[in-house]
């Protein structure tokens, strides 16, 4: 199985310093640089690394998943975030775990004594509520929906609609804002009963750049979505 390293970037020049050297290139067959247009020297420093780099045309995290799409050659898509949250040494376990045969591995902030040094107690509330309403209304056995530190087979994109607009539109007029496909990634698999894992693995705090959440308009957009998947996803 092939595996596509995922990295979104915007304004991220100090994680990509830090974090960057620490990935080997044997650890996967493609990294591709998704780029939401940073003007910090990012794009500059991961072509002088030799890194493919795709700067997105339209804002927002899925715009920029949607975008990449024809560009992703693995079997198996692993995204990481560069700004320091993610460790860099878990990629190999990941990657182990998805050749056991699981549909999705999932690095879990919450599990067997991990944590999240980049949780307050907003973001930590969120991520508890968020994931316990998913395993609630759909099954699941998560205890973390919502992270970007995961792999999955590339195929669940397009059996689970993730490539759909359709999937996202209402929620993100409603709350006016983009949203990202990690969380309705969970809840789907969850509902197919996909074979799905956890791994631990701690959040450190990030690296410089600025936090990007927009906690309000998301929470309620992705609650919107948990809840009318219930009824109306099949």
């Amino acid at each position: 199985m092939k595996v596509t390293l995922l990295i979104p970037t915007l304004n991220e020049i100090d994680g990509m310093r830090a974090i960057m050297p620490l990935i080997k290139k044997e650890w996967y067959d493609q990294i591709i640089i998704l780029d939401g247009k940073s003007t910090d020297g990012t794009i500059e420093y991961a072509k002088k690394q030799g890194y493919f780099v795709y700067v997105q045309k339209n804002p927002g995290i899925r715009q920029g998943y949607m975008e990449v799409l024809p560009y992703i050659e693995g079997d198996i898509v692993l995204t990481f975030s560069p700004d320091g949250n993610s460790i860099p040494e878990l990629i190999p376990k990941l990657i182990e775990k998805m050749k056991e045969g699981y549909d999705m591995v999932i690095v879990s902030r919450y599990l067997e004594g991990a944590k999240s040094d980049d949780d307050d107690i907003i973001t930590g509330f969120g991520n508890w509520l968020f994931t316990k309403t998913i395993n609630v209304l759909h099954g699941g056995h998560y205890t973390d929906a919502m992270v970007i530190f995961r792999a999955y087979k590339k195929d669940l994109i397009y059996s689970l609609d993730l490539d759909k607009d359709e999937s996202y539109s209402t929620a993100e007029k409603l709350f006016r804002t983009k949203i990202s496909w990690e969380p309705l990634l969970s809840v789907r698999a969850a509902k197919r009963k996909l074979k799905i894992t956890e791994i631990p693995g701690d959040e450190p705090p990030r690296i410089g750049g600025e936090r990007k959440l927009q906690i309000l308009k998301w929470g309620a957009a992705y609650y919107f979505q948990f809840i009318s998947e219930k009824f109306f996803w099949r």
